[in-house]
C-alpha cells in the first residue's frame, strides 16, 4: 500500500528531472532521439513489421487453431500450455521480441489460453530473433561469425529451460483453456479432422474477406510498431540523460564491484549496465569491450543481455499485456532467471563447442550464412519458422502415435 501511494510521486520528481536533464542538455538528447530512431527503421521496423501483419493473418485465417490442436500431444505435457503455443514459440523464436507477446495477448483475447497459460507462454517466447544474434552479435559486434553456435544454443536452450520451468507456474489454478481441452485417447486418431474443423470454425467466426482482414493486420501492427519505436526512443534518450547527471558511472562502478566479487571480469560493467536498459547498445558494448578479456566472458555477458532484453523490450512486453488481465512480475523473473541460464550454459558449453570444431562447420552450412546475412534474412527466417514447424509437428505426430500403440500394447 505504501509503495502504490509513493510510486506516482515518485515517478513524477523522476520525470521532472528528465525533462530538465533535456533543457540542460538539448543537443544531447536530441542526438540520442535521433539514434534511437535509426536503430528502429534500420533495424526494428524491417525486421518485426512483416512478421506482425502475417501473425494477424494467420489468426484471422484460423492457421494457428490449426496448429493449436495438432501441437497438444507436444506442448501439454512439456510446457502445459495448448497447442497453439507451439505456434506461438516457434513465430517467438524466429522474428524476436516482442512477436511472442504480441501472439499471446491475441490468444487471451480469443479465449485461447487462460491466464495462467498466457503468463507461461510469455514467459519464454520472448527471445532475440537469430537474424540479430547471428548477424548483428556475432559478425557485427565481435567480428567473429564462429559464435553464433554458441551462443545460439546458450540462448533458445536457456529459453526452453525456462518454459519447462513455468510449466510449474500457478500449477495450483485451473490452468485448462476451454477451448483447448486434450482430447480423449479415443479422438487422436481423428485429431487432423479436428484440427481442420478447428480453423474452419475460426475463419467462420472472423468472418472478414481477406482484405479486410489484411487491412486490418496492416493497420494493428502499424500502432504496434509506432509503440516499439517509441519506447526505443524514449529508452535511448533516458540512458544518455541518465549518462549526463553522472548515474551511468555511479551504476558502473557498482557492477564493478558486484562483477570483481563474483570472479568475473570488472570491465563488463559498461556492457551489463547498458543492456540492463538497451539490449543493442549492451550487446554492442560486450562485443567491444577491451581485448584483455577473456573472449568467454564477452560472450557469456553478450548471452545474458541478449536474455534479459532490456527495459526497453520489458516496457514494449507490459504494453502489449496491458489489459489482458496478463501479470508482468512472472515475465521479469522469468527474464532474470533466463539470463543467469544463458551466461552460465555459455561459459559450460563454451570449451566442449569451440575445441570440437563445431563452430567451424557451423560457419560452412549454408542456413547460418542466410541468417547472417542481411539481404536474406526475411527468406531465412520464414524458412527457419518451417522448420520450426514442421519438427515440432513431427514431434507431436510420434508422442501421439506411442500413445496410441501403448494403449494398444496394454489392450492385448
Amino acid at each position: 500500500m505504501l509503495l502504490k501511494k509513493i510510486a506516482g510521486p515518485l515517478l513524477g520528481l523522476i520525470f521532472a528531472g528528465c525533462i530538465l536533464l533535456m533543457l540542460a542538455h538539448p543537443a544531447s538528447a536530441l542526438a540520442a532521439a535521433l539514434r534511437g530512431l535509426a536503430i528502429w527503421w534500420d533495424v526494428l521496423f524491417p525486421s518485426l513489421f512483416p512478421f506482425f501483419v502475417i501473425s494477424e493473418i494467420m489468426l484471422g485465417l484460423g492457421i494457428v487453431h490449426l496448429f493449436g490442436a495438432l501441437l497438444d500431444p507436444l506442448m501439454r505435457p512439456l510446457f502445459n500450455i495448448p497447442g497453439s503455443g507451439g505456434f506461438v514459440a516457434a513465430m517467438g523464436y524466429v522474428s524476436g521480441y516482442p512477436v511472442g507477446a504480441k501472439l499471446t495477448a491475441k490468444l487471451r483475447e480469443q479465449g485461447l489460453v487462460n491466464r495462467v497459460e498466457g503468463e507461461r507462454l510469455v514467459a519464454f517466447t520472448t527471445s532475440s530473433d537469430p537474424i540479430f544474434l547471428l548477424g548483428a552479435v556475432s559478425v557485427g559486434f565481435f567480428h567473429d561469425a564462429s559464435l553464433g553456435l554458441v551462443l545460439a544454443l546458450a540462448h533458445y536452450g536457456g529459453g526452453l529451460i525456462v518454459g519447462l520451468l513455468m510449466s510449474f507456474h500457478g500449477r495450483k489454478e485451473h490452468t485448462l483453456s476451454a477451448k483447448n481441452q486434450t482430447p480423449p485417447s479415443g479422438q487422436n486418431a481423428g485429431r487432423l479432422r479436428m484440427a481442420l474443423s478447428s480453423m474452419a470454425e475460426a475463419r467462420r467466426r472472423d468472418g472478414r474477406s481477406f482484405g479486410e482482414l489484411l487491412m486490418g493486420a496492416v493497420q494493428s501492427s502499424l500502432l504496434l510498431i509506432i509503440v516499439v519505436g517509441g519506447l526505443v526512443v524514449f529508452f535511448t534518450v533516458l540512458m544518455e540523460l541518465l549518462a549526463r547527471a553522472g548515474i551511468m558511472s555511479t551504476l558502473f562502478g557498482l557492477t564493478d564491484r558486484i562483477l570483481s566479487l563474483a570472479g568475473f571480469p570488472p570491465e563488463l560493467s559498461a556492457a551489463l549496465v547498458s543492456g540492463l536498459f538497451e539490449v543493442t547498445l549492451g550487446a554492442r558494448s560486450a562485443g567491444e569491450a577491451t581485448a584483455s578479456i577473456p573472449l568467454h566472458f564477452k560472450a557469456a555477458a553478450a548471452a545474458f543481455i541478449l536474455s534479459w532484453g532490456g527495459l526497453s523490450v520489458h516496457a514494449q512486453v507490459a504494453s502489449i499485456l496491458n489489459g489482458t488481465g496478463l501479470r508482468y512480475l512472472p515475465f521479469m523473473l522469468a527474464r532474470l532467471v533466463h539470463a543467469f541460464l544463458s551466461a552460465g550454459l555459455l561459459l559450460l558449453l563454451w570449451k566442449p563447442v569451440i575445441s570440437s570444431g563445431l563452430s567451424e562447420h557451423w560457419n560452412a552450412l549454408p542456413a547460418a550464412s542466410g541468417l547472417a546475412s542481411p539481404a536474406s534474412a526475411f527468406v531465412s527466417s520464414l524458412s527457419l519458422l518451417g522448420l520450426l514447424l514442421g519438427g515440432a509437428l513431427l514431434l507431436s505426430l510420434l508422442i501421439m502415435l506411442s500413445g496410441i500403440a501403448a494403449r494398444t500394447w496394454r489392450r492385448h
